[in-house]
């Protein structure tokens, strides 16, 4: 898997097609509910109000996705990243670096000096400390895998 054959774009709900929401709920559904045997009510209501960052391969394949939040919806002071997922044939390539990367371009076209906060599930703090991220307050049980909350704060350049 080259990951320069990868093409991201990001829509709002309403401008998804049929195809890419049926992708990206399948790829979620393939990684969070299967792979990590974790029964949860994915369509939670909030994917109506975001935007669906999209990474796909030179066939339409969708291989890696995030869902951006504007302020309110997850949490009231923060804009959101969050269903960050990768498709297991990605895995070990680089893409969630460059989708994490991808998804932070976003946000500051989307919702430009924000900051930002993700639910971490534990294993991943360094990865997201990578990015800026840093944790705050105690860790969680989410859906029963231990998560931690992790702010990102804006920084003018």
């Amino acid at each position: 898997m080259s990951l320069e054959n990868i093409r991201f774009s990001y829509l709002p709900f309403q401008e998804l097609s049929l195809q890419q929401l049926y992708q990206i709920m399948q790829l979620r559904q393939e990684v969070f509910v299967v792979e990590q045997n974790c029964p949860y009510l994915d369509a939670d209501g909030k994917d109506q109000v975001g935007y669906h960052l999209m990474g796909q391969d030179t066939n339409g394949q969708l291989m890696a996705y995030t869902r951006l939040l504007p302020k309110g919806i997850s949490y009231e002071q923060y804009v959101s990243i969050g269903r960050v997922v990768t498709s297991p044939k990605t895995r070990g390539t680089g893409m969630g670096k460059l989708l994490m990367q991808e998804s932070l371009k976003a946000i500051e076209v989307l919702f430009p000096a924000t900051d930002i906060k993700i639910s971490a599930q534990s294993y991943l703090i360094k990865f997201y400390e990578s990015f800026g991220f840093q944790t705050v307050g105690e860790s969680y049980l989410e859906d029963d895998i231990p998560h931690i909350a992790m702010i990102k704060k804006y920084q003018s350049a």
